[in-house]
């Protein structure tokens, strides 16, 4: 299958996009000190079920895993990176909270994630929030015509090397369209002049993955979906679908 896309298909994974975002900004404004993250996931459902869509995540089963993800989103709590399982955990004052969700519509994937705090903000949980948040900013600038994949990754991944942070060992974004999980692999960080030439009709989901301390090393837990930092600090995930075209980068998971 190309990974390059047509303007008319970008247009439609504009639609899924929207789908993602509003859902993403429904699960923000629920999540509550006392919610569970089973009763986020709920609320994801409709709203995506609301749309026409279906969940990209429900049902996913790579190969790598012996199970099937059960949840419409990944829900991934302090030092849980991503894929975070929402279940019976009921959100306390101070969390660190990173949602990710997926969705197909008419065929077509978006793909993105917010991470925030619920309640009291610690200032240090913050600046890690922003600097995911820029690192995601920072990819998709460098997602222009003419760059390589190693200009992005190093764009994403530079800075937040200097600012002390690990990121997440082995996992970047990747190209989406027809299925939420393609080519090519989008790293978080490289060496600018590096890889494929990044040319027009590209779509591609970024997510930087930072996690305090400046480790990279991540296990599983027993669920073998959740992946916690190894030195047991807190983590940020950021993602947006972003198309690149002649005028620039276009983000498709923006409300």
């Amino acid at each position: 299958m190309s990974m390059i896309k047509s303007p008319a298909e970008i247009a439609l994974m504009r639609e899924a996009g929207r789908v993602v975002a509003t859902t993403l900004e429904r699960v923000r404004a629920a999540a509550a000190v006392g919610v569970s993250l089973k009763e986020l996931d709920q609320l994801a459902a409709a709203s995506i079920a609301d749309a026409g869509a279906t969940p990209a995540f429900l049902n996913y089963k790579p190969r790598w895993s012996s199970a099937p993800f059960p949840g419409v989103i990944c829900a991934s709590v302090n030092d849980a990176v991503v894929h975070g399982i929402p279940n019976d955990y009921r959100l306390q004052d101070g969390d660190l909270l990173s949602v990710d969700c997926g969705a197909f519509l008419d065929g077509w994937c978006g793909d993105a994630a917010v991470s925030f705090i619920v309640g009291t903000v610690d200032p240090l949980d913050q600046a890690l929030i922003d600097a995911t948040d820029a690192a995601l900013a920072r990819g998709i600038e460098a997602a222009r015509i003419g760059n390589k994949m190693g200009d992005l990754g190093y764009a994403i991944g530079g800075a937040a090397r200097r600012a002390g942070y690990g990121l997440l060992a082995d996992h970047g974004g990747h190209g989406i369209g027809k299925t939420m999980h393609a080519e090519p692999h989008v790293p978080n960080e490289g060496r600018p002049g590096r890889g494929i030439k990044l040319t027009e009709g590209l779509v591609i989901a970024i997510e930087p993955m930072l996690i305090v301390g400046g480790k990279d090393d991540y296990f599983h837990d027993d669920d073998e979906w959740t992946l916690r930092s190894a030195n047991g600090r807190r983590a940020a995930h950021s993602e947006h679908t972003v198309a690149i075209t002649a005028d620039g980068p276009v983000v498709l998971t923006l409300p």
